[in-house]
């Protein structure tokens, strides 16, 4: 048996994992793998069981291995492979995903991320009122996750209006998340600080 678990929900990824592999499966790291190695693996025999249970991780990241899936399907081995993500524009996915379970396990979606947009948006044209609504956020949200959101939200306005103002703040943002890797200073005074200056930028 095989199956493809991916998503970035990694918890109840292992958990499921664990449900059907057991605690004391074996790991293997599929970008190292040669299609030399596939026989063994997927057809070799344990000393101590007949059956293996088998984890590996990475798998269709290596083409070259991935490509050869095909011609291991009737596995005596309980295999699943656990993959971050999924590329199903491939001819080998589009080759297996009816012949082996895919499996998604996907986080739910940020209940705070419309309000960080928000915020944002807002510092554009009032830093004072940005910085008002981030201390509802502040006890439940992360500083650098929620950096990060700015930035994936400067790099969307730069992608529709490659302006001076779009280009400025990119920059600024960049110095913000260096800021918050290489200094003491609480975190959360240098996005106040930055949500302040951004409609003067």
């Amino acid at each position: 048996m095989i199956k493809v678990f991916y998503g970035d929900d990694r918890v109840r990824a292992g958990q499921e994992i664990t449900r059907l592999l057991g605690e004391d499966h074996e790991t293997i790291d599929g970008e190292t793998l040669a299609p030399a190695d596939l026989p063994s693996i997927f057809y070799g025999a344990s000393l101590f069981t007949p059956d293996r249970h088998i984890l590996i991780r990475d798998f269709t990241t290596n083409k070259s291995v991935y490509d050869q899936l095909v011609n291991y399907l009737t596995t005596p081995h309980t295999i699943i492979l656990l993959e971050t993500k999924l590329d199903k524009r491939t001819t080998t996915y589009k080759e297996l995903k009816d012949k082996l379970e895919f499996k998604e396990f996907k986080l739910p979606p940020d209940p705070n991320q419309n309000l960080i947009f928000n915020i944002y948006r807002t510092a554009k044209t009032d830093g004072r009122r940005a910085v008002q609504m981030l201390s509802n956020l502040k006890p439940t949200e992360d500083p650098i996750k929620f950096t990060g959101l700015l930035i994936s939200q400067a790099i969307k306005d730069f992608q529709a209006r490659q302006g001076t103002k779009e280009r400025q703040t990119l920059k600024a943002l960049a110095r913000l998340d260096l800021q918050m890797k290489s200094t003491k200073i609480d975190p959360w005074l240098l996005v106040e600080s930055f949500l302040l200056s951004l409609a003067t930028i």
